[in-house]
This record gives structure tokens, C-alpha cells and sequence, in this order.
């Protein structure tokens, strides 16, 4: 299946993800349809020409005439989502993801869904530090990184399918990984991360903090700014990984606190040399 050759594009939950996506394929031309419960988010979509229509609840006329449906909800919402409509699924639609959790949800998902629709799981790996489809912008995903991630019950062509898509959308790099090698990556370089700006802002009760700061301190807790109802639910879905990645941060934080104790410079430097050797990779 050729994305271009595909016309009507359905997406489930019009927030910031939901929204960049519409924009991104209306700039291509698709007919964009979306679903979501807030009447609000489906009026400002239409009027402003980001979709051509909506619904706030599951219309079975959108639905059915779907060839791609693009699900930007929470992670638990989307299985249910599924049980409740998939009787209105157009035979050979595609259906994809923007959740930021796998292996929770892409089996379960895979089980229930009928034999004549395909689920393939992706991530784009871009986010903004506000919310909601007045807030949505394709020029996030350029310069990001599109994950898609497959299971032995995907085809070959849904997998193909799914990376022509993160490249349309604009994304400069795509990568296949399976729900676990996603999961296990995902708990360190975006969840863990997420966690330290939160202790960062947690952890001193100063409200005078932005009076002093400079920009490392702004650049480090930008992400702190969190929408705590969703990452709450990734970081309970995505727990072991997590538990594992907050472990060895702590442990690298001792040693590190070891050193400054125990007056060890060389010890520093050489963890300070390690750090911006390894930081060189993201330069490029």
C-alpha cells in the first residue's frame, strides 16, 4: 500500500499530536477527518481549515469511509476505543499510533483486531511543552525522530507503509524497533528525562529560582512543564524499564557525589570527558 495512493485519513484524538499530524497530511492533500470529545477542538480544527470534518463522538459514517485512522489518545484509551468500533472499520484500513508506550498495548490491540485491518504502532519522537490543537505544528517533527515498531504479525508492506509515513510527515530520521527494544529505550532518553525535571523543580521550595537561573537550569527543566495526567499512565505502563533506568541514575549520581566528597578531580574530568564525548553524537 503506497501512502499517496490512500485518501481519507481519520484521526481519534485532535490534541497537539493529533493536530500536527492533520496539518502535515492536509498539506498533502488528504481528506482529514477527526474525532474527539471536546466540541471546542473540532469547531477551531474546521474553521481554520486544519480538517475538512469532525464529530465529537465515534460517527460511523467518518469511520467507515477511513482508510488510515491515526490514534492520538492515552495508551488505555485506544483498546477500548477498538472494541467499541471497529464493526465500522473499512476492510483493509490501516491503523497506527502516536502513544508513547508498546509493549503494553500493541499485543492486546493486535489480538482483538479484525484479520482484514492491520495495526502498526509508531512514535514520532516530537512533543511541545503545550497542549491541544490550537497549540499543533508540523514544524515539530522536522529535524525528529519517527519510530515505528512492528510485531511478527505486521506485514512487510504495513511496516514499509508506516515508515513512508514518518518521512511524508517530515521526520529527518526513521527507525523500526520491536515493542520491547522501544519500551527499554524510551524509559531512558524521554521518560527518565522527564523524571529529572521533575525532581530538579521538586526538589527546592526557592520561589525566587527564576530570578537567578541562566539558561542551563531553563534548558534542563523545560520538559518539567508536564502534562501529569498522561505521563503519570506511561510511566506506571512502562514501569520495569523505568524503575531500571531511575536505579542506574541514582548509582551514576553517587559515584559522582563520591568523587566530590572524596576531592577526586581526575575522577571528574574523566566522567566530564566520557559525558561530552558522548553528547558529540547529537551535534551532528
Amino acid at each position: 500500500m503506497k501512502l499517496l495512493n490512500t485518501q481519507n485519513v481519520l484521526i481519534v484524538g485532535l490534541g497537539l499530536m493529533g493536530g500536527s499530524y492533520a496539518k502535515a497530511l492536509r498539506r498533502l492533500d488528504f481528506h482529514i477527518s477527526a474525532i474527539d470529545t471536546n466540541r471546542d477542538s473540532i469547531d477551531y480544527a474546521v474553521e481554520n481549515n486544519i480538517i475538512d470534518e469532525g464529530s465529537c463522538s465515534a460517527d460511523s459514517a467518518l469511520i467507515e469511509k477511513a482508510d488510515i485512522i491515526v490514534f492520538a489518545l492515552y495508551p488505555k484509551l485506544i483498546k477500548e476505543w477498538i472494541e467499541n468500533n471497529q464493526q465500522y472499520f473499512k476492510s483493509g484500513a490501516i491503523i497506527t499510533d502516536v502513544t508513547g508506550v508498546k509493549s503494553c498495548i500493541v499485543y492486546d490491540i493486535q489480538e482483538i483486531l479484525r484479520d482484514d485491518v492491520e495495526f502498526i504502532a509508531a512514535h514520532p519522537m516530537a512533543g511541545r511543552e503545550v497542549y491541544g490543537v490550537r497549540n499543533s505544528t508540523e514544524k515539530m517533527f522536522r529535524d525528529a525522530n519517527f519510530l515505528v515498531v512492528p510485531t511478527e504479525k505486521n506485514s512487510e508492506e504495513a511496516i514499509e507503509w508506516c515508515k513512508e509515513l514518518g518521512r511524508l510527515l517530515g521526520f529527518i530520521n526513521v527507525t523500526v524497533l520491536s515493542p520491547e527494544e522501544h519500551d527499554r529505550m524510551i524509559g531512558f532518553v524521554s521518560q527518565l528525562t522527564h523524571c529529572i525535571a521533575v525532581a530538579l523543580m521538586t526538589c527546592s521550595d526557592n520561589t525566587h529560582l527564576a530570578d537567578y537561573t541562566a539558561d542551563s537550569f531553563r534548558d534542563l527543566t523545560r520538559i518539567a512543564n508536564i502534562n501529569e495526567v498522561m505521563w503519570s499512565e506511561l510511566f506506571l505502563l512502562n514501569k520495569e524499564p523505568l524503575l531500571a533506568d531511575i536505579d542506574r541514575f541514582i548509582n551514576e549520581m553517587k559515584t559522582l557525589r563520591d568523587m566530590l566528597e572524596n576531592g577526586d578531580r581526575e575522577g571528574l574530568m574523566e566522567k566530564m570527558k566520557l559525558s561530552t564525548e558522548r553528547r558529540a553524537a547529537f551535534n551532528k
